[in-house]
C-alpha cells in the first residue's frame, strides 16, 4: 500500500481491496504509532499488513453497505480494535458495533483528531471523516457526483449533505472516496454549480453525475 500523504505528524495510506474497487484507509499518528482504519472491504490483507506494527485504536465504517463490511471480521480478529459506525447504520453487521459515531464527534488517534460529519442520503447513517486537508467521503461524494441514491428523496438528502456540510470546507481539501480515484473539493463545487443550473426530472435518482444529468 503506497503512502498517500505524509507530514511531520500524520501519514495516510490508501489501498483498493476486493472485487468492488473499495478503498480502505489507514490514518497513522507518526508520533505515537497509533492508527485508525476507515472501512473494511473484502480481501483486507494489504491493509492489515500496513497496519502491522501500529496500535490500531479503532476501525470506523463510513456506512453499512456490505462491500464496506466484508473484511470487518478479519480486521477485528487481527487487530482486536473496536468498531464504530453511525447509530442509524447498524444493519448488516455480523456482531454489534462497539461504539456509535454521531455528527461532530472527534475520534482521537495519538495526537490526531478525526472529525465525523453525518451525511445521510446514500444510507441514513452515512458518515464522512475529515483530518488535515483530507476528507474521507465514503459513498457520499465521488469525483463527478454524489453516491448512488435509491429514491428522489434520498438524492435530495445526499445533495443537501454535500452542499450544506461538505462544501463548507476549503476548495483545496482532497476528497478520498469509498471507491475509485480522488478529487479536490473545489472541483466538485464547480461541477455542482453546472448541475444545479439545469432542470432535472422530479424522479431523478440512482447513479447521478454533476455533468451528465
Amino acid at each position: 500500500m503506497p503512502i498517500y500523504y505524509e507530514n511531520s505528524d500524520m501519514r495516510v495510506y490508501k489501498t483498493s481491496c476486493g472485487p468492488y474497487d473499495n478503498n480502505s484507509y489507514i490514518v497513522l499518528c507518526l508520533n505515537t504509532q497509533e492508527s485508525l482504519i476507515i472501512d473494511a472491504p473484502m480481501d483486507p490483507a494489504a491493509v492489515l499488513e500496513e497496519a502491522e506494527g501500529t496500535k490500531v485504536k479503532a476501525i470506523i465504517i463510513t456506512h453499512n453497505h456490505k462491500d464496506h463490511l466484508y473484511g470487518l471480521e478479519e480486521m477485528v480478529s487481527v487487530t482486536k480494535a473496536p468498531v464504530g459506525v453511525h447509530s442509524a447504520d447498524t444493519a448488516n453487521f455480523l456482531s454489534p458495533p462497539d461504539f456509535f459515531i454521531e455528527d461532530g464527534d472527534s475520534i482521537k488517534v495519538g495526537n490526531i483528531e478525526i472529525k465525523a460529519i453525518h451525511t445521510p442520503g446514500h444510507t441514513d447513517g452515512s458518515t464522512c471523516f475529515t483530518v488535515g486537508n483530507y476528507l474521507f467521503s465514503g459513498d457520499t461524494l465521488f469525483p463527478g457526483g454524489p453516491g448512488r441514491s435509491k429514491s428522489p428523496e434520498a438524492l435530495a438528502s445526499i445533495i443537501k449533505s454535500i452542499t450544506d456540510k461538505l462544501f463548507t470546507y476549503p476548495d483545496q481539501i482532497e476528497v478520498l472516496p469509498g471507491h475509485g480515484t480522488t478529487t479536490k473539493l473545489g472541483e466538485a463545487k464547480r461541477d455542482y454549480k453546472i448541475f444545479v443550473s439545469k432542470e432535472h426530472p422530479n424522479d431523478l435518482s440512482g447513479d447521478v453525475t454533476w455533468l451528465g444529468n
